[in-house]
């Protein structure tokens, strides 16, 4: 694939690599006294020097004092490990709640250089000119902010109302973009499997620009369906929840991205395949998905990825791979990125050793971006359009009466309605059937059952439309929450114990412009909003961090106590995924793809 994320192309400096390889003509910088983890070979070599010229490795070796001139800049690595520059092989921006400015300025001092990232979430709700505007404002930082585009908006058609919608045509308008290296995750599985048009012209379109497929293979079946998905033309996955699903697809070739997120932790259960050192790892990637802002402030990025990786049993150089060479390979750009070797592009990571493996110096192009967990470079400001900070588009005025559920006539006090449990830290949900008492006529939560009522109302085009049930597994005793991250449609979600509390946190992020916000009696106990498209903030990593905070804090008075509960709620919409969801149109049965009725019989 060929690659415009460097300083320059190869091609119009190989005459200057090779003489500063020589000692004919000067480095602009020298690195000495490094041990470099060869990322190629799986080892460590001491007492290691790399010479740097335009962006690009010219030499590496024992000794690059030839490559010295009067104006190369040294720096003495003093013994510490210099690794490739870290990749993130799928990644949401959007979910960090951050502009991509602010997303590199949290993630580059951990030593993140470069993102694939899908960028879904906007697409669903502004289409591609989200897109371009999101990527305007990765163009004023060093971060290699590298773009898969979306390919399922909405996620799964006729089951939600979405912003925008995406089809072959966009995909191949998308190709020539220079920031687009190939298709968002592939989350229409069922339409690849069953020959749906669409789906399979998407796919066609980027195969046919030479670029990647991305997947989203979220079936325990392994056999024929995966092989069919395989065959298709999808190169990578991140949504194995257990280790033989891993495995079933590195053992057919496909990428087996580990995900271990703010709320999806997946790497317990998965890291095992790796760390067992029964097969080779240059399959795995370790990717993070989704990560909130106090995540990236309180742990990291892809570095907190390798501690926890180290954690589960994996061996260092490998988990090291895993977000460099590996990831690099996936996306055919190895050629490029993912090694410290010539004329590979100079990203460079310097780490104070192999335990605690903190970040101290960032190099991106052979620039020093970031040390000691601070940017060195300089973010000039960026504007997001009007258009952008104003997408709340709901209809009808809403009160505590929008939220009555009438009870279905019957002599019965009682009636048995399908619930959504969630299940903490993992992306699946049960359908769970729950009898609740009918009260005046109608449906209510019941916090004895742990069942709240839910509704999701389509913020895009006033079309007025919304869908309700009920969630169980929240452990909220009162109040109401609200959210517009709502994969991936990301209309307004309210959650609730009353009627009066859940017409107040909508309420506020429709004045907001969006947002995600926990009342309880009448009171706004936490509040974080997102103008931009209702998904991110224009403020910096540490703001948000503290907002969201304060919300976690909300969540966890009114009766929560799961990670990052906010993104549990985010997918209850996400009609991609087992087993039951909710969206704008009604219950969805995510395993038969039907709308399915409330009330059971």
């Amino acid at each position: 694939m060929l690659n415009t994320f460097c300083k320059h192309p190869l091609w119009e400096v190989t005459t200057l690599l090779a003489e500063v390889a020589q000692g004919i003509t000067p480095a602009d910088t020298v690195i000495q006294n490094a041990q470099l983890i060869n990322v190629c070979t799986a080892e460590i070599q001491k007492n290691t020097e790399l010479a740097l010229v335009a962006g690009r490795i010219a030499y590496v070796g024992a000794s690059a004092a030839h490559a010295i001139g009067p104006k190369t800049q040294v720096i003495d690595a003093a013994g510490q490990y210099v690794a490739p520059g870290f990749l993130d092989g799928h990644i949401h921006v959007e979910s960090s709640m951050l502009g991509v400015g602010e997303y590199a300025r949290a993630v580059v001092p951990h030593g993140t250089v470069g993102i694939y990232c899908d960028p879904h979430e906007i697409c669903n709700v502004l289409g591609l000119a989200g897109v371009e505007v999101m990527d305007a404002d990765a163009q004023r930082t060093p971060l290699k902010t590298m773009i898969t585009t979306p390919s399922c908006v909405p996620a799964v058609p006729g089951f939600e109302d979405t912003g925008a919608a995406i089809g072959p045509e966009d995909i191949t308008a998308t190709m020539s973009w220079p920031s687009v290296v190939g298709l968002g995750e592939m989350m229409n599985f069922p339409g690849i499997l069953g020959g749906d048009a669409q789906a399979h012209g998407e796919v066609a379109a980027t195969l046919a620009a030479d670029k990647v497929v991305t997947g989203h293979y979220s079936m325990p079946e392994t056999d024929r369906g995966l092989n069919a998905y395989i065959a298709s033309g999808i190169r990578c996955d991140h949504e194995s929840t257990r280790a033989e699903d891993a495995l079933a697809k590195m053992r057919l070739g496909m990428y087996a991205m580990l995900r271990e997120g703010s709320a999806w932790h997946d790497l317990h259960e998965l890291a095992p395949v790796i760390a067992s050192g029964a097969i080779d790892s240059r399959f795995a990637c370790l990717v993070s998905d989704d990560n909130h802002p106090h995540t990236l402030v309180a742990d990291g990025h892809l570095d907190y990825l390798l501690r926890r990786a180290v954690a589960e049993g994996i061996d260092v150089i490998s988990a090291i791979q895993m977000v460099t060479i590996n990831t690099a390979t996936c996306f055919r750009m190895d050629h490029e990125l993912g090694s410290l070797a010539p004329g590979k592009c100079a990203d460079i990571v310097f780490l104070n050793n192999l335990s605690d493996l903190v970040v101290t110096r960032v190099l991106i192009d052979g620039e020093v971006v970031a040390a000691n967990g601070a940017i060195t470079f300089e973010l000039p400001p960026f504007q997001y359009p009007e258009w952008v900070t104003h997408s709340m588009h709901v209809r009808d005025p809403i009160g505590p009466a929008t939220f009555a559920i009438e009870a279905p006539s019957t002599a019965d006090k009682t009636v048995t309605i399908r619930a959504i449990e969630v299940i903490p830290e993992r992306v699946g949900s049960v359908e769970c059937h729950i009898e609740l008492p009918i009260i005046d006529g109608k449906l209510e939560s019941d916090t004895t059952q742990d069942v709240l009522k839910t509704f999701v109302f389509e913020r895009h085009h006033q079309t007025g439309s919304f869908g309700y049930g009920f969630v169980k597994g929240f452990g909220i005793t009162r109040g109401a929450l609200a959210s517009t991250v709502a994969h991936d449609a990301h209309n307004l979600l309210v959650m609730g114990s009353n009627d009066a509390d859940m017409a107040l946190a909508a309420n506020t992020l429709i004045a907001s412009g969006g947002g995600m916000v926990a009342v309880q009696d009448g009171q706004v106990l936490g509040h974080v909003p997102l103008p931009i498209a209702g998904l991110m903030s224009d403020r910096s990593a540490a703001e948000m961090a503290a907002l969201v905070a304060k919300l976690d804090a909300a969540w966890h008075s009114i009766g929560c106590d799961m990670a990052s509960p906010f993104m549990t709620l985010a997918l209850i919409p996400l009609a991609c995924l087992p087993q039951l969801r909710l969206t704008n149109r009604g219950l969805v049965d995510c395993t038969t793809f039907q709308f399915a009725p409330l009330v059971v019989g």
